[in-house]
């Protein structure tokens, strides 16, 4: 059922651009991409079937840490700036094996849960005290072995980070993340690019990020933007509190998306995460560049970030995509039923996306955003594809278009990256070791095992957002 020798698929039903179509046999390339799509025919003798099948959905946003406070901090209290005193407390007990066994777990749960791609924001670089591991590039080969291992494409977004705040020195908590300047960070940067090669079947591939506006000042910021080759995808945290707002119109007397439109940063080739709180002009500034806006709604609401302004963000021709952030919550499904639902209690009017677009924000947005094309299932693209079963009790009695609307994570059977099935029944299938170490749930234990558990925090200061 699985292996280099699987090439063809039959799905009985196949959305595409979130239309159903019937009987479709999926060819696939030695490359691993789709050779042909033949729709309306019965299956034959050797093919894989498959019940109801979606395109596979890209993770766009996510910090594979942050799993570790999952049931720790959310009776604490407060709001933002206290969880992430707690998420520092994690990332101080990070080096590079504890990182790479709580990356594959939670790359793990990814894959079984229906996300074939992920984009992991990554901050992490150094040791607490920021030295340096003798290993270079340590923690970044650490993710990159992390998802080869479990099967799930990975876009590594190595992340600058230079500053506690608007005009502050980090704190000793960051200093983990910091590479000193613009140029200290992109010449690791080039370097980790070299390390990691060319990867023509796009399984592991490095992208950018620059933190935030207050973690990064406006001269790196442009030395970022012309050091960085146009094709790499770039990303950034954007307005996902009032107080980076308050403190960035203070220092600049421009909104985030302001200081991001004085630099031309705002294009086709930039993401923003969250764009929770924007102005009418940050939105219209946004969505007439074509810049992409990642959403990440389950951390969204578990934080208390707010409602962004996804709707009136695509209207202006924002392209929206999704992200776990910080994986409290694991589930495709449910970052595309919570855009919905936001949307929906913010404006008391249903139906502000449809269940297509819901679709391609997870899937056609999120692979586009990450430099992996557009996985619209057309002849040529990557042959990445999640069954989900129409016979739970979440699922049976719905249309297979709105699915959306109706399944969760625990709905999905078999999921296919490259060609193969990397996953089966919430068990890894392509996953090396032990029956036992294919089940995420232990892959889990162990990396939470290697870690300290992570004690509530009551109070915290403020500082730079996460």
């Amino acid at each position: 059922m699985t292996g280099a020798g699987t090439h063809v698929f039959w799905c009985e039903t196949l959305l595409v651009d979130g239309e159903p179509t019937p009987g479709v046999r999926v060819e696939v390339g030695a490359d691993g991409r789709i050779a042909r799509l033949t729709p309306g025919c019965a299956p034959r003798p050797r093919d894989v079937r498959l019940g109801t099948v979606l395109p596979g959905m890209a993770n766009a946003h996510s910090h594979a840490f942050h799993r570790a406070l999952r049931g720790c901090t959310h009776a604490d209290g407060g709001d933002f700036w206290q969880w992430r005193e707690a998420m520092y407390l994690a990332a101080g007990r990070l080096d590079p094996d504890r990182y790479y066994a709580l990356a594959r777990a939670v790359f793990a749960e990814m894959l079984v849960s229906g996300w074939t791609a992920v984009g992991e924001f990554h901050y992490v670089h150094h040791r607490p005290d920021g030295s340096r591991y003798p290993r270079e590039h340590a923690m970044e080969l650490a993710l990159a072995a992390a998802a080869r291992d479990v099967g799930i494409r990975l876009v590594l977004l190595d992340t600058l980070y230079l500053a506690g705040g608007i005009g502050r020195p980090l704190a000793p908590e960051q200093r983990a993340f910091d590479d000193g300047s613009a140029a200290g960070w992109l010449e690791r940067w080039r370097s980790l690019n070299e390390t990691l090669g060319a990867d023509p079947d796009a399984r592991v591939s490095l992208g950018a990020a620059i933190h935030s506006v207050r973690a990064v000042p406006t001269a790196a910021m442009r030395e970022v933007l012309a050091g960085l080759p146009s094709a790499v995808p770039l990303h950034i945290h954007l307005s996902e509190q009032p107080q980076e707002n308050a403190d960035c119109l203070a220092e600049y007397g421009l909104t985030p998306t302001g200081v991001l439109a004085d630099l031309d940063a705002l294009s086709p080739r930039l993401s923003v995460v969250h764009a929770t709180h924007l102005t009418d002009a940050d939105i219209e500034l946004i969505g007439r560049t074509g810049t992409t806006v990642i959403m990440c709604p389950t951390t969204e609401a578990d934080l208390g970030d707010g409602i962004g302004p996804a709707r009136r963000l695509a209207d202006a021709g924002a392209r929206i995509a999704l992200g776990s952030d910080q994986n409290a919550v694991v589930d495709p499904l449910l970052e595309m039923r919570g855009l919905e639902a936001g949307e929906r209690l913010a404006s008391g009017e249903r139906g502000r996306f449809d269940p297509a677009a819901l679709l391609a924000a997870a899937s056609t947005s999120g692979y586009a955003c990450l430099g992996l094309g557009d996985n619209r299932l057309r002849p040529g693209g990557l042959c990445d594809l999640v069954e989900v079963s129409m016979d739970s009790v979440r699922t049976i009695g719905s249309a297979p278009a709105q699915l959306p609307l109706s399944a969760t994570a625990s709905d999905v059977v078999r999921v296919i990256v490259h060609g193969v099935i990397v996953a089966d029944s919430g068990r890894l299938v392509s996953a090396g070791g032990a029956a036992a170490d294919r089940l995420p749930e232990a892959l889990l234990r162990h990396a939470l095992a290697t870690l300290d558990n992570i004690p509530p925090i009551h109070d915290g200061t403020s500082g730079d957002p996460a």
